[in-house]
């Protein structure tokens, strides 16, 4: 067993509590960061089969019958988020038939879902394995501690005891608690508190990072399962940065605020980043509760002012719990802009600056930057002029302390409308900056976004990529980020053109 577990710990040249994903006591044996995914009453934030799950007395019940059977299997997904490095918990109560609990999944067809599966059965053949559903297959039985090479073939590297003794820690007809753990490419499956398999998966075909998290109901005879108490805590991605990006609902006209489709753009080119984990959350606030807990830094691109997502309720003491922690903040276009009394000073602190009403301005106009200065921001980015709905005027931090000016530019006058802006004809204005942070956090502010059609311009595209790199504190590539979207890339969540557009 130990020579096992040093194995385990090289391969990753990891600490076997990153290797395995279990956290140090004491934060291991209590509920610290840990999100309920299940409110009790309804299956807000779960999509499935009506005709087989529902809620009965407070729990995820699922259930199909001799006259109400599902012709393959079929899941309950969780729809308010994608789940990469973590720990859930959950208890389940195990009737009759087999069920599991799949994650980094993804859905094969309407509630058809593939991938990672900890396993529950009742009989006890299958209870605790990782099974890879609709894929490899079985990657460790019950009491097996294995690793997967690069051909997907699982080998026994270790015990965790026999089956059948590690069987007698399940309950089986009672409530039992399951711990999935994900940390990097290593699984653990744990049931009420014994560890019933482990894994490490080298297969770069068919191992997949992140995914879809579901509840299973098998095809075949008559089964019966439920589900309670199911929270999540997130676990920091100890090998990548993570990017988490968030759209407001579009507005304006068509081509023009269509938030999801720049954050959907943005994210398929981080996907091919390496070292980068995106995740991409629509039309306002995440209802994932765990959204930025592993975030290494958020970008908000979305309308702003007193409606801005970001400064609703208690979300901008989050934020503040995120900052202090040294998490980065990026905002887009309308993002930049806060109430100077409600969200002012916290994002000159986090981003340097913001849009206060009244003060800055938001004219239409062609912005050419022809010195782009050095920073890693810039990297590869060439001088280029574009129309866009440039801001300026910001409110930045006194002196401009820790402030990086990176894209400036000569707006006509004209458009000096505000009593300040007319003050100051003929001035050079800032529409994109860095900041750094005492709580060694970065900020990134980006007044262009207006227009869609934008994100289609290599160094406008490549200068926002290289910001969510900075600002999650990871190496922008000498050069900066190389990308190049598909046309479906860049309109698959564009809002349908208009007739005679």
């Amino acid at each position: 067993m130990r020579f096992f577990a040093g194995l385990f710990a090289l391969i990753l040249c990891l600490p076997m509590s990153a290797v395995w994903g279990i956290a140090a006591a004491p934060e291991e044996s209590g509920e610290a960061g840990f999100r309920s995914l299940f409110n009790g009453t309804d299956l807000s934030g779960w999509d499935g089969d009506a005709r087989f799950w529902k809620v009965k007395d407070g729990v995820i019940d699922g259930e199909t019958t001799a006259d109400n059977p599902t012709q393959g299997n079929t899941f309950l997904i969780w729809r308010d988020g994608e789940v990469d490095d973590f720990e859930l918990r959950l208890s389940y109560r195990m009737f009759s038939g087999n069920s599991g609990i799949q994650y980094r999944s993804k859905e094969v067809s309407k509630y058809v879902i593939g991938g990672y599966q900890a396993d529950i059965d009742s009989d006890g053949t299958y209870t605790g394995i990782l099974y890879d559903e609709k894929g490899r297959g079985i990657l460790a039985k019950r009491g097996e501690q294995t690793e997967v090479d690069s051909s997907g073939k699982p080998t026994v590297k270790g015990s965790l005891g026999e089956a059948a003794e590690l069987y007698k820690a399940v309950r089986p007809g009672e409530w039992n608690e399951y711990k999935v753990i994900a940390s990097g490419h290593a699984f653990t499956h744990v049931i009420n508190g014994v560890t019933m398999s482990q894994v490490i998966d080298n297969d770069p075909k068919d191992r997949e990072r992140a995914g879809l998290l579901a509840l299973q109901l098998h095809a075949g005879p008559p089964m019966h399962i439920q589900f309670k108490d199911v929270r999540i805590r997130r676990l920091k991605l100890e090998d990548r940065k993570k990017v988490v990006l968030v759209s407001g609902k579009p507005s304006h006209g068509w081509g023009e605020h269509d938030f999801p489709a720049g954050v959907h753009a943005l994210r398929k080119c981080l996907d091919q980043v390496p070292n980068v984990a995106a995740a991409d959350y629509y039309e306002g606030w995440p209802k994932d509760p765990s959204a930025f807990d592993n975030a290494d830094t958020i970008m908000f691109y979305m309308d702003g002012g007193s409606g801005h997502p970001a400064i609703q309720g208690d979300r901008l003491q989050a934020l503040d719990a995120l900052m202090k922690k040294g998490v980065g903040m990026a905002c887009v276009h309308y993002a930049v802009e806060v109430p100077k009394d409600k969200g002012g000073p916290e994002f000159k602190e986090w981003i340097g600056g913001y849009y206060e009403t009244h003060y800055s301005i938001n004219p239409h106009w062609v912005a050419e930057f022809k010195n782009i200065p050095k920073h890693p921001i810039t990297s590869g980015v060439q001088p280029f002029k574009i129309l866009d709905e440039w801001y300026y005027n910001m409110r930045f931090r006194d002196g401009m302390k820790g402030v990086t000016p990176l894209l400036t530019g000569f707006p006509p006058d004209e458009t000096r409308k505000t009593e300040d802006t007319k003050a100051h004809p003929g001035r050079e204005e800032i529409v994109a900056w860095a900041a750094t942070r005492e709580d060694g956090g970065r900020g990134f502010g980006f007044t262009g976004g207006h227009f869609h059609s934008n994100w289609r311009d290599p160094n406008f595209r490549k200068l926002v990529l290289n910001a969510l790199l900075w600002t999650a504190g990871a190496q922008v590539p000498e050069g900066g980020v190389e990308s190049n979207p598909t046309e479906e890339d860049l309109t698959v969540k564009l809002r349908p053109k208009p007739a005679g557009r």
